[in-house]
C-alpha cells in the first residue's frame, strides 16, 4: 500500500467509519455472543471471557471485513467483478459476500490448496481458479486479473474497510463486556488486529490490546522493534492463518501506535489450546484461532504493561477461526494429547521367552494404561546375539502422574523402559 494511501485512510473519521461498518454487517455477519472460560480463568488466575468467532458465518471473522468491503462498493463497480486470492478463511468470506451482495467472485488459489477448502469457497458461488505453487503466485494472478479486466480487488488485510469490518468484533466486546480490561488477538497480516485496536482504541482507549503471534512468525516481533515494516525471511508454523511474512502498511501504521504489546507463542502452546478448546469447551479452533488463547498463560511473564497493572484482569481473547479439515484436527489432537502426558510410548527390552509380552501388557492393565500399540522387534534389541527382543509401546494415560506409576511398576518388576515421547 502507497504512504499516500496509508496516511488519507489515517485521516479518515474512524468512529463513524466503524459505525457505519457496524450497520453494513447487520443481518449478515454474526454478533458472536461471550463465552466465559472457568477452565482457563482458573488456569491463568484471571476472568478470561472468549470472543468466539470461529461460530460466525463461514467460521471466520474473515467476513466482516470481507462484506464491508464488498458493501462500500457502487452498483458500477460490483458489476466488474470481485477478485482476490487466497487459500483459506478469507476466500470463502470474499465468496459468501460477494453471493450476497449479487457480484461474480473470481477467487484464485494456490494449486496446491485441500480440495475441501476449495470445495468449501465454490459452494457460496464463486469461480475458483487454481494457479501458483505458493500464495504469492497466486495473488499475482489475481492483481493481474483486477488490472486487465476491471475487477475489484479485495486485499486480504491492508486495506481500510477491509480492517473496520474486523473492528466490529472490537465493538461487539466493548458493548458485551463494558468492564473488559485486555483484549488479546492473533496478529497474521494484521487486518484483526489493526481494526480491534482501532476500534478499541477510538471508544474505549484505556482498554489494553495485547497481540499474539507463534515463535517462528517474526515478521510483527521484527517490525515493531525495527518502527518499520520488515518481512520476515522465513515463516514456520502450523497456524497458517497467521504465517505472513510481511505486515500490511496500513495496518502496521495503525498497531505501531495503538497495540500495547506483543507475546510470542510456541507450536506446544497452540496445539494445547486447540485441545483444550475441544476437551472443555466443545469447540473446534483453527491453530490460528488458538493463537491468542496460548498467550493467556504467558501474560504476567511476558507483556510488561499486562503484568504492571493493577486490579483485577478481564481478558478477552478473540477465537479468529475453526475451519480445519478432520487430518489436521487429528493430528493436533495426537499432538496436544503428547505434550500433556495423555499419550505416551515407551521402548524396553524383554527376555526371548514365552509369557514377557503378556506380563508386560498385565502390568500396564493393573496401573490402568490403556494400550493403544505394540511392536514387538527381535531384531531391534541392544545386542543382536543376545537372548532379548525389544518391545515398543504406546499407552493412552491421564497424565504425568500416572505416566511415572507405570514406570515405576515397570522397574520394580525388574524392567528398564525409556520414554520415547
Amino acid at each position: 500500500m502507497e504512504q499516500k494511501d496509508v496516511l488519507k485512510a489515517l485521516q479518515r473519521d474512524h468512529a463513524a467509519e466503524l459505525k457505519l461498518a457496524a450497520e453494513r454487517l447487520k443481518g449478515t455477519a454474526k454478533h458472536t455472543e461471550i463465552i466465559p472460560s472457568p477452565q482457563l480463568s482458573e488456569l491463568t488466575g484471571h476472568e478470561i471471557l472468549l470472543k468466539p468467532e470461529n461460530l460466525q458465518v463461514t467460521g471466520s471473522f474473515k467476513i466482516r471485513g470481507a462484506y464491508n468491503k464488498i458493501a462500500s462498493l457502487t452498483d458500477e463497480e460490483l458489476a466488474h467483478g470481485i477478485v482476490t486470492a487466497s487459500a483459506g478463511n478469507h476466500a470463502q468470506g470474499v465468496a459468501y459476500a460477494a453471493r450476497e451482495r449479487g457480484a461474480r467472485a473470481t477467487i484464485v488459489m494456490p494449486q496446491i490448496t485441500p480440495p475441501l477448502k476449495v470445495d468449501a469457497t465454490k459452494a457460496y458461488g464463486a469461480e475458483v481458479e487454481l494457479v501458483g505453487e505458493v500464495f504469492d503466485e497466486s495473488a499475482a494472478h489475481a492483481q493481474e486479473l483486477s488490472e486487465t479486466k476491471g475487477m475489484i480487488y479485495v486485499p486480504p488485510f491492508d486495506d481500510y474497510e477491509v480492517l473496520c469490518g474486523q473492528g466490529t468484533i472490537g465493538l461487539e466486546i466493548l458493548e458485551d463486556v463494558p468492564n473488559v480490561t485486555d483484549v488479546v488477538v492473533p496478529l497474521g497480516g494484521g487486518g484483526l488486529g489493526a481494526g480491534v485496536a482501532l476500534a478499541i482504541k477510538t471508544f474505549k482507549p484505556e482498554v489494553r490490546v495485547i497481540g499474539a503471534v507463534p515463535e517462528g512468525s517474526p515478521a510483527w516481533k521484527n517490525s515493531l522493534a525495527a518502527g518499520r515494516v520488515m518481512p520476515a525471511d522465513q515463516v514456520l508454523t502450523s497456524a497458517e492463518g497467521v504465517a505472513v511474512k510481511r505486515p500490511g502498511d496500513l495496518t502496521f501504521a495503525l498497531l505501531n501506535e495503538f497495540l500495547d504489546d506483543l507475546v510470542t507463542v510456541s507450536e506446544r502452546d497452540i496445539n494445547e489450546m486447540i485441545l483444550l478448546m475441544l476437551e472443555k469447551h466443545k469447540l473446534v479452533v483453527e491453530a490460528a484461532g488458538a493463537v491468542s488463547l496460548a498467550a493467556l498463560e504467558h501474560l504476567n511473564l511476558r507483556s510488561r504493561k499486562f503484568a504492571a497493572a493493577g486490579g483485577n484482569h478481564v481478558v478477552v481473547p478473540i477465537l479468529s477461526g475453526g475451519n480445519e479439515d478432520t487430518v489436521s484436527i487429528g493430528a493436533v489432537i495426537q499432538k496436544g494429547m503428547i505434550a500433556r502426558g495423555r499419550i505416551m510410548n515407551f521402548e524396553v527390552e524383554l527376555p526371548d521367552t514365552p509369557g514377557q509380552l503378556v506380563k508386560v501388557a498385565t502390568l500396564l492393565a493393573q496401573e490402568r494404561a490403556n494400550v493403544i500399540a505394540l511392536n514387538h522387534d527381535q531384531f531391534k534389541a541392544s545386542g543382536h546375539y543376545t537372548n532379548a527382543v525389544s518391545l515398543g509401546v504406546t499407552v493412552e494415560t491421564s497424565g504425568p502422574d500416572h505416566i511415572d506409576r507405570v514406570f515405576a511398576a515397570l522397574r520394580s518388576a525388574g524392567y528398564s523402559p525409556k520414554r520415547i515421547y
